[in-house]
């Protein structure tokens, strides 16, 4: 009967529902973050000043628990009571709490049930003239347009507040317009807002240009997963052409952007130098779009270093006009077109813009382009000369065994600099892993591979395993989701785990 190795919590950028995963940058956790409750105790018995965040994920707290926790929640600079199964209940302790702690710059209490009424007590206790936070996260808090009403208030009074976190909370047009109300007041000085899946509609998109206009500080606007249309995108892009604001990230992912928005954002990336993120993901902009946004971001003046388009019905033609910006922008450094049909022709066009000295892109996903073998020598040439390119993503592509070693050969090659590596559900089978357990010994940059969701069975893993097993592999961590094994073999992915500490095996 087959094994698999036990489960890891992994949070993931993975398309096409990048963002209802998680919407930052690519991170794989490999364990829950907990506190040594024992040793923060301790100190505090012994006066030490508090040197450790209090960070609690995924834990339902019993009332004997919440005991040791209050005192704590008192004390320390950064509480994080992640998905713990809070409710309005405790809300009032964390209020009191909050109000014993000068000391708190980060509060976050994301998928916790606290409702209207527990997150006003939880602003209540934040009100207090000692406070300091500078972050605050009430994502997935089941707030509503109801408990909006406070807003105003506290982002008058909390002078110190720099970002707000209210994603997942269904504060509609109505909340949002009390939000921008505080927001408006001289006295907020907020500079990051996240709202992504907040029920907002193109009636939401006038105050916040308002807002925009109004505050030269912010910094930071995520809108993502909201119905704002291409009207409400329009009137959002108006705001920020008259702002001053030195705007560094704006996400307006899945919001109903069309070929017509794309000439407005060519404008915002041409005239805001600070921007540095757009992400853009889900919405119809096809070659029609990108043809329009690429004057922007070809402009002398345009810094952008992270651009998302996955989904968003590009084909090998909008590829041509975004590979003339990977030549002539060395400040270009991550680029996502997963999703779109580039098929080989646009994987072939994005190598050769690889190969520019100019450009140098540290990231590319091209997951689900429609790719097979035929574009990987391509990949392997450029792999071979390219010495910037530290990540690329090409899982679900049907790459096959001969893509893969062709893949290989560049890699092998000295002077690699590739780090990251997915292939998951890219038609590989044990046939593939020769080639793959050749590289783990000849290469010596390559750190994380992932192989997920493929053909691979006890001879092909057996092959990567051996090679794993010697000293000179510099492997860190390899993915094997939905890969089954038999129990012999699961034994000794064990031992390699106990014998190598600096190796991670997920699956």
């Amino acid at each position: 009967m087959g094994a698999r190795k036990g489960m890891v919590t992994v949070l993931r950028r993975d398309l096409p529902t990048v963002s209802k995963v998680l919407r930052e940058r690519l991170l794989i956790r490999t364990e829950k973050r907990r506190l040594g409750v024992g040793s923060a105790a301790a100190a505090a018995r012994e006066n030490l000043p508090p040197t450790m965040n209090l960070d609690i994920q995924c834990e339902q707290l019993s009332d004997a628990r919440w005991t040791e926790l209050l005192p704590l929640i008192q004390q320390y600079a950064v509480v994080r009571l992640d998905d713990c199964g809070l409710t309005e209940v405790r809300c009032r302790d964390i209020s009191s709490a909050l109000q014993a702690n000068p000391s708190l710059t980060e509060l976050s209490l994301r998928t916790n049930e606290l409702g209207d009424a527990g997150v006003h007590l939880v602003l209540q206790g934040l009100q207090s003239p000692t406070c300091k936070i500078q972050k605050l996260s009430l994502q997935n808090c089941c707030l509503t347009e109801a408990g909006c009403g406070v807003l105003p208030s506290v982002l008058r009074s909390v002078h110190s507040l720099r970002e707000l976190h209210l994603s997942d909370n269904p504060l509609g047009d109505v909340g949002l317009q009390l939000l921008c109300e505080g927001l408006l007041h001289p006295q907020c000085h907020l500079e990051k807002l996240q709202l992504e899946y907040c029920n907002l509609t193109a009636a939401s998109c006038g105050p916040l240009a308002a807002v925009l206009r109004a505050k030269q500080d912010f910094k930071e606007l995520t809108v993502s997963n909201n119905d704002m249309g291409e009207a409400g995108v329009r009137v959002l892009c108006q705001g920020l052409a008259e702002s001053a604001c030195q705007l560094e990230t704006l996400k307006l992912e899945n919001c109903g952007l069309t070929p017509a928005n794309c000439k407005d954002l060519c404008g915002i990336v041409a005239s805001k130098a600070s921007l540095r993120e757009l992400d853009l993901g889900s919405n119809k902009l096809g070659d029609v779009g990108i043809a329009e946004l690429c004057p922007g971001l070809l402009s002398p003046s345009s810094q952008l270093k992270t651009l998302w388009l996955w989904e968003c019905d590009i084909t090998a033609g909008g590829c041509r006009d975004l590979c003339r910006v990977l030549r002539a922008k060395e400040n270009l450094k991550e680029l996502s077109l997963a999703g779109n049909a580039l098929g080989d022709e646009g994987a072939q066009l994005l190598c050769e813009s690889l190969l520019e000295p100019r450009c140098q892109l540290e990231s590319l996903w091209v997951k689900s382009c429609s790719l097979t073998a035929a574009c990987c020598h391509h990949f392997s040439t450029m792999l071979t000369q390219n010495r910037h390119l530290l990540e690329l993503q090409m899982s679900s592509n049907k790459l096959g065994d001969s893509g893969v070693q062709e893949l290989c050969q560049g890699l092998g090659q000295p002077g690699s600099t590739l780090r990251v590596l997915w292939l998951g559900d890219c038609d590989v089978s044990n046939s593939g892993c020769s080639s793959l357990a050749s590289l783990l010994l000849a290469n010596r940059s390559l750190r994380e591979l992932d192989l997920s969701n493929n053909a691979l069975g006890d001879p092909g893993l057996l092959e990567l395993l051996q090679s794993l097993e010697q000293p000179g592999c510099a492997l860190e961590q390899l993915v094997l989701y939905d890969i089954y094994w038999t129990q012999e073999l699961e034994d000794r992915l064990q031992a390699l785990e106990e014998s190598k500490p600096g190796l991670r095996l997920i699956s």
